[in-house]
């Protein structure tokens, strides 16, 4: 090397050991709260700084494009502008520098990380309130608008609005319904399952008599017969055959029209519909719970003392139900979704509004979108809640709001060693 001229690769050394010397960020425990990952994520430095700050504050520039803001719009836009100058300069410096990018650009020295996380931070504020100052105040005054219309508007969005507001003691009365369907049908199903899958785990031992053995063997074929047949027909199906064998019960004991419809009405039916199709799903969950569970501990439970229903009772049981968790708490998700279904026998849930709507302003694709906003909303909410319960009783989470339970997979984590 000569005298006075720089080293690439001996600058590139001083470089990587800054950043070993100035980490972008120390790792959080897996424990750690929401707060505290916000306020570790806001203290720390981050790569990509720069890019990804880039395209948040294009995005509001694209959704303000068009819009009068005024002059506080005007200066917000400046600095979401200067920030997108900045960002495409540093792009354009690492296409030419590559390798030298660190140890030649100014903005890439770590001296200057901080600052422009500070600076990063300045342009989320502003392009957030640049989104609100467009897009929101628009949406805000296109919804007044909306509601004051003595008429349906003709725009898709403003029509949306219009009907969602003169429609919404259907909506509400429809979201009631499938709430009460879902939990509901959800909880009697559990119970249910817990009995079904009772017998479907029976198997005759030879120390028994023969009656004990039959009634294993029936109890155990009655189980398979049943989620065999239910998880092999559609729910749709399954409701209207459940409403009409109950009025074709209830007017073969002479009952007149109207008192079986106060005591079968199609809200029962459809209670009873969600119950016996969550159970036969719900069982097979909890076969495969019980299953995960190492076959030592029922050995070791019956090596105790303790008989055959008191050692299934006490010790796999329990574990069989909390391995279970994560896919029975997504049957209650399921359940909101597929309750839609039973508009068919006249049960007023979402989907029944929404056709209701749909009859008295003769628009079905903005209705629609209205129901579909409305069902995202309630299996997001539900999921939440699921995933902080799992997190109370230490299982895993459920899973994304998009995904179904698979009724024939076993658990994924193993089975907990029993406690002596």
């Amino acid at each position: 090397m000569a005298l006075g001229v720089p080293d690439p690769q001996l600058e590139e050394a001083v470089v990587e050991e800054e950043e070993n010397l100035h980490p972008y960020a120390e790792p959080l425990p897996e424990d750690a709260g929401t707060l505290r990952r916000l306020a570790h994520f806001l203290k720390s430095d981050h790569p990509y700084v720069l890019l990804g700050t880039s395209a948040l504050a294009a995005f509001s520039l694209a959704c303000c494009a068009g819009m009068s803001l005024g002059a506080a719009g005007s200066v917000l836009t400046l600095v979401c502008v200067v920030w997108l100058a900045l960002s495409l300069v540093a792009l354009v410096a690492k296409a030419v520098l590559r390798k030298r990018y660190r140890s030649r650009f100014v903005l890439a020295k770590a001296s200057l990380r901080a600052p422009l996380r500070y600076a990063s931070y300045l342009v989320w504020i502003c392009s957030a309130a640049l989104f609100c100052l467009g897009p929101i105040s628009h949406f805000v005054a296109l919804c007044q608008g909306a509601i004051a219309s003595s008429t349906n508007p003709t725009g898709f969005l403003e029509s949306a609005v219009y009907m969602l507001y003169n429609g919404r003691q259907l909506f509400v009365t429809g979201v009631t319904t499938t709430i009460e369907l879902a939990l509901f049908g959800t909880v009697i199903a559990f119970f249910l399952a817990l009995l079904m899958v009772f017998l479907r785990i029976q198997t005759p031992d030879r120390g028994e008599n023969d009656a004990v053995r039959f009634f294993k063997t029936l109890g155990s074929g009655f189980a398979r017969f049943y989620s065999t047949v239910v998880r092999g027909t559609p729910m749709m199906v399954q409701g209207a055959i459940v409403y009409f064998a109950g009025l074709a019960v209830f007017r073969s004991l002479g009952w007149e029209t109207a008192h079986i419809n106060a005591v079968w009405s199609p809200f029962w039916a459809g209670l009873v519909t969600i119950s016996l199709n969550s159970t036969a799903y719900m069982m097979e969950v909890l076969r495969g719970g019980i299953e995960a569970v190492d076959p030592g501990q029922l050995e070791a439970a019956r090596s105790l003392g303790l008989s055959q229903w008191q050692a299934m009772r006490k010790v796999v049981f329990p574990q069989g139900v909390k391995n279970s968790i994560p896919a029975l708490s997504n049957e209650l998700i399921v359940n909101i979704k597929d309750s839609s279904v039973l508009s068919i026998i006249g049960v007023f849930d979402l989907m029944f509004a929404t056709t209701s709507v749909i009859g008295i302003y003769y628009k079905g694709l903005e209705a629609y979108c209205i129901a579909a906003v409305i069902y995202l909303i309630l299996t997001m909410l539900f999921s939440k809640i699921l995933t902080m319960l799992a997190a109370r009783l230490d299982v895993e989470a459920p899973g994304p709001v998009g995904s179904t339970t698979d009724p024939a997979a076993a658990p994924r984590h193993p089975a907990q060693p029993m406690q002596s």
